[in-house]
């Protein structure tokens, strides 16, 4: 019984031991239902299940295997290479001594032949490429994967801001239904008195109508927006996908330091660039290696078998050993080398304008992104201000249309007015976030988790 309780413990503990286990129980993580989930939870769950932030990280792996592999060339490298033979006509060649000639008939009929050996790089300019750039090609691709991982932070956050505008919308249309079911019912009741003609209650239903219409459309642009946010965060759970926001969610953190200096350091994008420069100047340097000899050692052992008869071929062994030096020297390629070089400098050349083109390109996205969001910021305190003006005309006109003051027009026209002043007040903070985020990509200020 004992036995088979360990044969259990075994069995269960076997898939946490195996080299797949960690991702198996990343797998049942990203598999956790996202509930009530906040922005930080959505950007967290696509930095670590998104495909393409996925694909980057493999990258990085994939590019790790290739330098090792390159430098593994400077270990000594072993083979083995036999050999078995049967001679059905042996070499033969005529001998004259003193005038008499004699047929000798070298080797044996049936030979084997097994070599050991290792080779060992001395002076190699490939060799010593790979050794060079390594380290800036591992950086290159935590480049790379920090460039997604900084993408999927911005596109996650506008796609929740996105749905969480959208959500308010819907909170302002179904406020703007019940005040135009209010009114329909109003309209109604006076139509019926005698006390108005029907146009004010036809008025009423045609408002109502639109504002139900907004509502279905609106409902089924929340459902795409949900589904599109679930495809950026890499979501795969059956379970229903909710997120957790208020309005104060967005108009608590709107406002940015306008006044901070941009430095190309903090942008992915120009460290990237000065990475591909250190690998050009390299790669410029290796064309200039390519005059270098090639230095190489040697030592092999072989096992070498002869005999006429093949049953008794491997009963005696006429082992040979060599150790040795072999140089490579490079003497005239028809001017490849020196073609190579030059089109290396130019090559280095055109990175160095990459570069200069991307510090003005980072200047026009920042100034770009920093006046749209200024001109966003100033759109978001006029329509505020807005909307205390259109709901204080709307309170009053509809006080002066129940006294019998003002006409039913009146009151719709107000009641445009307010929805009008809520909706692009709500579309303005959404383009205010958005706009701050793009700040902070331009400033490469944002922060993401490794």
């Amino acid at each position: 019984m004992k036995s088979r309780n360990l044969l259990v413990t075994m069995l269960l503990w076997i898939p946490l031991l195996l080299p797949g286990s960690v991702f198996a129980q990343s797998i049942v993580k990203a598999e956790q239902p996202l509930t009530n989930a906040t922005l930080q939870q959505c950007i967290d769950y696509a930095l670590s299940n998104r495909p393409e932030v996925k694909q980057s990280v493999l990258d990085e792996e994939i590019a790790d295997r290739d330098i090792k592999s390159a430098l593994s060339g400077w270990l000594p490298q072993v083979s083995a290479s036999g050999s078995f033979n049967h001679n059905f006509k042996q070499q033969s060649q005529v001998l004259t001594t003193n005038g008499v000639s004699s047929l000798l008939t070298f080797g044996a009929k049936n030979t084997s032949s097994l070599v050991l050996q290792a080779d060992q790089q001395f002076l190699n300019a490939g060799l010593i490429q790979a050794s060079k750039s390594a380290k800036y090609f591992r950086q290159q691709y935590r480049q790379n994967t920090e460039a997604n991982r900084i993408n999927t932070v911005v596109e996650v956050s506008k796609a929740y801001y996105d749905i969480l505008t959208s959500n308010e919308q819907l909170n302002i249309i179904n406020e703007n239904i019940a005040r135009l079911q209010k009114q329909l019912k109003d309209a109604s009741a006076q139509y019926e008195a005698g006390l108005v003609d029907k146009t004010d209650f036809q008025r009423a239903q045609i408002s109502l109508s639109n504002s139900l219409a907004d509502k279905k459309r609106t409902e089924e642009l929340v459902k795409y927006k949900y589904a599109y946010l679930k495809e950026l965060i890499g979501y795969q759970g059956k379970e229903n996908f909710t997120l957790s926001f208020t309005a104060a969610d967005m108009e608590k953190d709107v406002l940015i330091d306008t006044a901070q200096v941009l430095d190309y350091q903090n942008r992915v994008e120009f460290r990237l660039l000065e990475t591909q420069r250190e690998l050009q100047s390299i790669n410029t340097s290796y064309n200039k290696w390519s005059y270098l000899p090639t230095l190489s050692g040697f030592y092999n052992y072989g096992f070498n078998y002869q005999n006429q008869e093949l049953s008794n071929l491997y009963d005696k062994n006429y082992p040979s050993s060599i150790l040795g030096l072999r140089l490579t020297l490079p003497i005239f390629a028809g001017g490849k080398r020196t073609h190579e070089i030059k089109k290396a400098q130019l090559q280095e050349q055109r990175v160095d304008l990459d570069i200069e083109n991307v510090k003005n390109q980072i200047n026009t996205q920042y100034e770009a992104a920093i006046a749209t969001y200024k001109a966003n910021l100033n759109d978001l305190r006029t329509n505020r201000d807005n909307v205390e003006i259109s709901r204080s005309v709307y309170n009053t006109i509809k006080l002066q249309y129940d006294e019998g003051i003002k006409t039913y027009l009146d009151l719709m026209t107000s009641e445009t007015d307010l929805r009008t002043a809520q909706l692009n007040y709500l579309n303005s903070l959404y383009s205010l976030l958005a706009s701050k985020l793009d700040v902070k990509q331009a400033l490469g200020t944002i922060t993401v988790n490794q």
